[in-house]
């Protein structure tokens, strides 16, 4: 199979890539365009693209919205209210059943590699069950990581330690936390090494829910970033939201960065959860309330997006596509210059797969024939006409492909 008169990232060449056995064989420059045989796939000059990443999604949750009651304030908090009024009504049928819906709508959307946060602070532990199940049932399909996530804490909820032990047991890829909402900061603080020590006994990566929220005085991030260096882990933890970073005071922002870049560790950033969640208790002038995306990302580290929910108690709208997330998050960090477009993508394809250790990811010769293809040119013009998904290709096998849409009619101006 041959993918022809393509254009790759940051090239101005159009080039035929060639693919055997599920792995790209060869990646050529074309002089001309090149005719099209049966087996080919014509790219049009469209951007073939490694496929997007999708670092931080909580897929239990997903397409729960309202059941049994609507989160009528909007806030993080009364989401978990709401969440936790949901949790007894789960079934292995009704998470599989809203799962594979999730992961359809992501696959049509040119996602193929999944970190999902699942909630441990359930004694049945159905939902972390569930998902192992489907993350290996669906493994040729898609790359699933499963966190064990305390939504409710791992030291304020009843059993929250043993849960945590247990989900490591079951089959969880990355350990979870989520400091901030335990009840005490010595708790918060006693989380975080329980979840490091967790991540240490199973060879695990971490990612931890830290700091969402706006309170300035919330800084469990500094703590979370030197228990990773002093236990050599930095690049395997991953500190997601940090929204309190919004909140911090520039000093004490540049102390902390300099702990944050000596420990490696990574960020995930949700746009339009964090726009939507925080500054909730604001009058005006109101708080933005993301991480400091741009400043992290100009010091060298590395950041991710992602679209955190979809249809759930948090976040009542979500469609799968992470180029939405990413149109939000470069409005709301105000990193509209033309170098922030020219690699615009990265946050939703590079970015992710770095923090998620993906390995060989990426259209390089050898590695295997995972890509998408996108309506556009290159970053700058798929992120501006938010391009459509064309195809969606993994092992060389089509898992989804669809027309460009088309203006069948026009008035004459």
């Amino acid at each position: 199979m041959r993918i022809i008169n393509a254009r790759l990232r940051h090239k101005t060449e159009w080039y035929t890539v060639e693919i055997e056995n599920g792995v790209f064989a060869a990646i050529t420059k074309q002089d001309t365009t090149v005719i099209k045989s049966a087996d080919d796939i014509d790219a049009h000059g469209q951007l073939l693209c490694a496929p997007f990443v999708e670092p931080h999604i909580h897929l239990d949750a997903a397409l729960t919205a309202g059941e049994p009651e609507w989160n009528r304030s909007g806030t993080l908090f009364e989401g978990i209210e709401r969440w936790s009024q949901r949790k007894p009504m789960l079934s292995r049928d009704d998470i599989r059943q809203r799962v594979k819906q999730t992961l359809s709508m992501l696959i049509d959307n040119g996602v193929q590699h999944i970190r999902t946060h699942i909630d441990t602070t359930d004694p049945s532990l159905i939902a972390m069950r569930t998902l192992c199940e489907l993350r290996d049932e669906l493994k040729e399909t898609l790359d699933i990581q499963v966190v064990a996530f305390p939504q409710e804490g791992i030291h304020s909820y009843p059993n929250g330690e043993a849960l945590m032990e247990e989900a490591m047991q079951i089959g969880a890829d990355v350990v979870g936390g989520i400091p901030h909402f335990e009840y005490t900061r010595e708790l918060g603080e006693k989380s975080v090494k329980t979840l490091i020590q967790l991540a240490l006994k199973y060879d695990r990566l971490v990612d931890v829910h830290c700091d969402e929220i706006d309170d300035p005085n919330s800084r469990f991030l500094e703590f979370l970033a030197h228990e990773a260096m002093q236990a050599g882990i930095g690049d395997r933890v991953t500190a997601s939201h940090t929204t309190a970073m919004h909140s911090y005071d520039n000093a004490y922002c540049s102390k902390l960065f300099r702990l944050l870049k000596h420990s490696g560790i990574h960020f995930v950033s949700c746009p339009t959860e964090s726009i939507h969640l925080q500054g909730r208790f604001d009058a005006y002038p109101k708080r933005r309330g993301l991480t400091r995306v741009k400043e992290l990302s100009e010091a060298g580290m590395n950041v991710g997006f992602a679209q955190d929910s979809i249809f759930d108690p948090w976040y009542s709208l979500g469609n799968g596509k992470l180029l939405r997330s990413l149109d939000f998050g470069l409005h709301i960090c105000q990193m509209m210059g033309h170098d922030d477009f020219v690699h615009a993508l990265d946050f939703i394809t590079d970015n992710s797969a770095k923090l998620m250790q993906l390995k060989e990811y990426g259209i390089v010769k050898g590695h295997p024939a995972n890509a998408i293809l996108l309506s556009g040119e290159d970053d700058y013009s798929v992120l501006r006409n938010q391009g459509e998904v064309l195809l969606n290709m993994r092992h060389g096998k089509i898992l989804m492909q669809r027309q460009p849409s088309t203006v069948t009619q026009r008035v004459s101006l």
